[in-house]
């Protein structure tokens, strides 16, 4: 039964502590706070396509958590907080598709590390999030967004634009609450890309920050998870439940024994006060973005920040190396996924057969990626491994010379321009390559909403060295409470000018655009 004193809540402006003290004052419980979530994603979902299943056990999941509060028990700032996982985080007893009919077998037995860690904190786990499927990692030419398990994600700010990948479900999601935060993940802008083309913030931590145990992976050089959220604090919070070692993945070893976990607890709204804050403009690409960066860069100096231009090097050199790397790890990573999956396929050479035979699979793009993958020579060669370390240490002199150079505290870049019409036949459209740095080097970065071409909006990534993500995240936060730069979707069919009619759908039909609040 419905508490009738229960706080009317918007989901859309209460971050996690806002909610946390309604639940703590009785004014809502973790049980009214997951069905308003459910109801949103049943009333609005069927026009963003942005979750592929939702969790039968969630309203259970809440009823534990309110049971704790009750008992003085609480687990900490993510206890009875609804959270959407990316389809390619193993999930026990929830499928894990990585949206390929090829994994619509039995689900996962164990959760993933990621997924482990949120229950840890009490969090409720609302269901999975659509994705690019494989990650974009099965075709050069593919469409974000689209996955044969969940159909085609729209973007909410206008719903024929696309949403980004590979995070698409996750991000789109989240900008439309229906979920107060979602765990995406990132090999290279799968994060900041999708997030910063729905309005809304991620945080891609270190690489090892956050174990890697039970992904889906496309190189688990580069992979990780982190968190998308509404409000740059409801992210930091995440990203402490998440972040951990794990002796199964021995990359979240080397995180320092210093790092800080209560990356809330770091936040200040001053933190740009006084900092050196380098702007690579990307300039030229977008005009919409130029001017967009340009009122990033006057924020900045209006919070205090000392801001220089500047142009991050090698960047050909280091795509060079990483796409000859990660043709190779794929296919020993995917494989080594698969291996530790009852029942199913083992190889990508059996993906690949498999998906020649099914209907759905090759009906819009084709898989040349896999092709290309199986025909590469194997990621312990010693070709393919000096590409990938030459990668990462170009990366890594690329981000930590230009800071050393101009003495920066970090750098701000253009994190997307506006978000292009989904097109099976031309696929995704150029995008600004501002992740790529940080993706390959290992290094955290953090997206924030900037500002908008027309309804479409834009984002800015901070980016500094590794473990480096306190202050990422603090400049982060800086910077939103500055701007407060994002707003909620309209749900807008298409852009004014443009014909009607959205992306062809391979999961039905859309059904009407919903007439919405952030209010659940």
């Amino acid at each position: 039964m419905r508490n009738p004193h229960a706080a009317e809540v918007d989901l859309d402006v209460l971050t996690i502590p806002a909610l946390q003290r309604l639940m703590a004052g009785g004014a809502l419980s973790a049980v009214e706070l997951t069905r308003s979530y459910l109801r949103r994603i049943h009333r609005i979902d069927p026009a963003i396509k942005a979750v592929i299943t939702t969790n039968p056990h969630a309203a259970r999941e809440a009823a534990d958590a309110d049971r704790r509060r009750r008992d003085q028990a609480a687990r900490g700032p993510l206890d009875g907080i609804p959270v959407l996982l990316k389809d390619n985080l193993d999930t026990s007893g929830l499928p894990t598709t990585a949206g390929s009919r090829a994994l619509l077998g039995p689900p996962p037995a164990a959760d993933a590390a990621v997924v482990r860690g949120l229950r840890s904190a009490g969090a409720v786990i609302l269901g999975k999030a659509n994705l690019s499927e494989w990650a974009n990692a099965r075709s050069w030419h593919c469409t974000s967004g689209w996955s044969a398990v969940g159909g085609q994600t729209s973007n909410p700010h206008v719903l024929d634009r696309n949403p980004g990948g590979s995070s698409s479900g996750c991000a789109a999601a989240v900008a439309a609450s229906l979920a107060q935060v979602a765990i995406g993940t990132e090999t290279d802008g799968s994060l900041v890309l999708p997030a910063g083309l729905n309005g809304v913030v991620a945080h891609k931590p270190s690489r090892g920050l956050v174990s890697r145990t039970g992904l889906v992976p496309v190189s688990y050089e580069q992979d990780t998870a982190g968190p998308i959220a509404r409000h740059v604090i409801d992210a930091a919070l995440t990203l402490g439940a998440i972040q951990g070692r794990d002796p199964a993945d021995p990359a979240t070893a080397q995180y320092p024994a210093g790092q800080p976990r209560d990356y809330a607890r770091l936040l200040d709204a001053a933190a740009l006060r006084g900092r050196r804050i380098g702007v690579w403009r990307l300039s030229g690409c977008d005009a919409d973005v130029d001017r967009v960066v340009s009122s990033a860069a006057s924020a900045l100096e209006a919070a205090g920040a000392s801001v220089s231009d500047v142009d991050l090097p090698l960047r050909d050199e280091i795509g060079t190396h990483v796409f000859a790397a990660l043709i190779a790890e794929f296919r020993r990573d995917v494989e080594k996924y698969l291996a530790g999956r009852a029942g199913g396929l083992k190889t990508l050479a059996e993906l690949v057969a498999f998906n020649r035979r099914d209907d759905i699979e090759l009906s819009l793009f084709g898989q040349d990626a896999f092709e290309d993958s199986l025909l590469a020579p194997p990621a312990d060669d010693p070709q393919c491994r000096a590409h990938r370390m030459t990668a990462t240490r170009l990366a890594r002199r690329s981000i930590d010379e230009t800071i050393a150079a101009a003495r920066l505290d970090a750098i701000m870049a253009p994190t997307n321009g506006p978000a292009w019409k989904t097109d099976y036949a031309s696929g995704d459209a150029a995008w600004i390559g501002s992740s790529s740095a940080a993706a390959v080097a290992g290094y955290p970065s953090a997206t924030v909403p900037a500002g908008f071409a027309g309804p479409l909006p834009i984002g800015v990534s901070f980016f500094a060295g590794r473990w480096r993500d306190a202050r990422v995240l603090s400049f982060a936060y800086a910077f939103e409470q500055a701007t407060l730069a994002r707003r909620p979707p309209r749900y807008l069919p298409t852009l004014a000018g443009d014909l009607p009619g959205g992306p062809p759908q391979s999961r039905g039909a859309s059904g009407p655009v919903p007439s919405v609040s952030g209010s659940g």
